[in-house]
């Protein structure tokens, strides 16, 4: 079989020869093959470098400042590095003293308010001011975790793709072709973490514990920013994220759990996610005839535009609307516990309610690009609903009822629930009314399900459904 390019050599240096990924190294045998010895762009081979290959030398530095040596599917270091360049691009003033006195009064103040609108104790031990670069680095722990997991898949299934009998002939270049893709994706993580730093507001701006637990903190840049143009005064505005944001604080401490729900959902999404060689010969054939191999942005593009990215599986269908809906929740509670904490108080609550509400059903670039590399929906296209849901819960049975659901995530409410939100629990008894032993049982009868012999403990079994999934049957 000849190689499609047609160049003089190729059939004797392209391992990947006659498999789908013969075509990616042919138009990018010149950046890759400077590492080979009379390889495409190698010394000593056609279009060697430097010289032979325009622009080649260029491309490689670049491409090789990426693929240091690095553990794990992504280069941090760089990443991190290009995320505080692009925040270094524009102003970001480092806190002062009355910046943190004014957000830890805010948040005092906040935490005050919460206690008439929820029994769950406060979760914030310290509050802080960050600037945009502080908010990279304090959350950092956490999108490492996040992100991991579909970059390790992602970058596994370039071998997977390969048939068995060539694996071992283009071990050395499969492993450079990782490198590479954890290089470009370490870009795409930089400038994603780069464009959020210059968006969030608090450090659960996005619905997601991203930074440690108890720490309340605000990004003034930010809010400020986002204060211009509202027609409410700034201590105001500082006041009610504080409140969102000490809101976030409590339920994540109340709900332990919550954290590796949330979690967990990207995990089983990247647990799930193969690629398919086929797939990748055809999505390479068509995105490959107008790329600019001695451009690094150009290769970036590969990845953006969905090159690895496959038709997702049921499974990891389900894991992104778990995560997708109990975002929602987490927000639509927070959203609602705020509402009641700041009913006769502040009279601009309501005016800064809806602008939150617009902003992030609105999104922004940073978003939609961690969507489009990980399929991480940080947008909850529901929040809406889920307010109405924990409001609802609260008018008819009590402040307690609501939070009581909080107590397993079996009894979270689903997308069912959420279509018919007025009618989730309709005879919840608040858990105040109940004693101890009688509260536990309900809770067991809630978890096992009627008729059901306590196998139905495993999240996504049929048992689930039946314990909250059918809106208004308990």
């Amino acid at each position: 079989m000849s190689s499609d390019s047609g160049r003089p050599g190729d059939d004797d240096s392209n391992p990947f020869k006659g498999t789908p990924f013969e075509q990616l190294f042919n138009s990018l045998g010149g950046a890759f093959g400077g590492m080979f010895p009379g390889g495409p762009g190698g010394p000593g081979g056609p279009g060697g470098l430097p010289g032979g290959f325009p622009g080649g030398m260029a491309f490689f530095q670049q491409l090789q400042s990426l693929m240091q040596p690095f553990d794990g599917p992504l280069n941090w270091d760089a990443a991190t590095d290009i995320a505080r360049k692009q925040v270094a691009a524009g102003a970001d003033p480092s806190p002062v003293q009355r910046d943190r006195d004014r957000v830890a009064d805010a948040v005092q103040l906040a935490d005050h308010w919460l206690d008439t609108a929820t029994d769950f104790a406060s979760g914030v031990s310290t509050s802080a001011v960050w600037s945009r670069a502080d908010w990279i680095v304090e959350t950092l722990p956490v999108w490492k975790v996040l992100v991991e997991p579909v970059a390790a898949r992602s970058v596994a299934s370039l071998s997977s793709g390969l048939p068995e009998e060539m694996r071992a002939a283009a071990g050395p270049l499969v492993g450079i072709i990782g490198q590479a893709v954890g290089g470009m994706l370490a870009m795409q993580v930089g400038q994603g973490l780069g464009g959020l730093a210059g968006e969030v507001l608090t450090a659960s701006d996005v619905g997601l514990p991203l930074g440690a637990p108890g720490k309340a903190a605000l990004v003034m840049s930010n809010v400020r920013s986002f204060a211009e143009g509202l027609g409410v005064g700034e201590d105001d505005v500082v006041l009610y994220l504080a409140l969102r944001e000490a809101a976030h604080q409590r339920l994540f401490a109340h709900a332990p759990w919550l954290r590796e729900h949330l979690i967990g959902a990207v995990t089983d999404y990247a647990r799930g996610l193969e690629i398919n060689a086929q797939q990748i010969q055809d999505r390479v054939q068509e995105q490959l005839r107008g790329i600019d191999p001695t451009n690094l942005e150009s290769v970036q593009g590969l990845i953006e535009n969905g090159l690895f990215d496959p038709p997702k599986s049921a499974a990891q269908t389900a894991a992104l609307s778990r995560l997708e809906i109990a975002l929602a929740l987490v927000e639509g509670w927070v959203d609602e516990v705020v509402g009641q904490a700041t009913a006769g108080r502040m009279p601009t609550a309501d005016k800064l309610r809806e602008a939150v509400r617009r902003r992030r059903a609105a999104g922004g670039p940073a978003e939609q690009t961690f969507a489009a590399l990980v399929g991480l929906e940080m947008r909850p296209r529901r929040l809406r609903d889920a307010s109405t849901l924990w409001g609802a819960l609260r008018a008819r049975s009590g402040p307690e009822a609501r939070d009581g659901v909080w107590t397993h995530p079996d009894l979270l409410p689903t997308e069912a629930d959420l279509d018919d939100p007025l009618s989730f629990r309709a005879d919840a008894t608040a858990p105040a009314a109940l004693s101890e032993d009688e509260f536990d049982a309900e809770l067991r009868a809630l978890l096992d399900g009627p008729g059901e012999s306590g196998e139905s403990g495993e999240s996504g079994e049929p048992g689930e459904s039946g314990e909250s999934g059918e809106s208004g049957e308990k």
